[in-house]
């Protein structure tokens, strides 16, 4: 279970939205949960990655190793 506070203009966007489509406004925030989720995900991991040091590789080095 998942409460959520959301402002009143985008509140009023999603309830158009179930009307108009047939669906439940619990069905587009899933769908919108979802779709941005894996984003967020990567992000998230992205960004810890980017605090650990490691060895960084040029442009040509890269290309060197894979073989272009």
């Amino acid at each position: 279970m998942l409460a959520i506070r959301i402002d009143a203009e985008i509140e009023s966007r999603l309830d158009r939205l179930a009307k108009q489509t047939g669906r439940t406004k619990t069905f587009y925030a899933r769908e919108a949960i979802l779709t941005h989720l894996e984003d967020l995900e990567d992000a998230y991991l992205a960004g810890k990655r980017m605090k650990t040091q490691g060895k960084t590789y040029s442009a040509e080095e890269v290309k060197r190793a894979v073989g272009l």
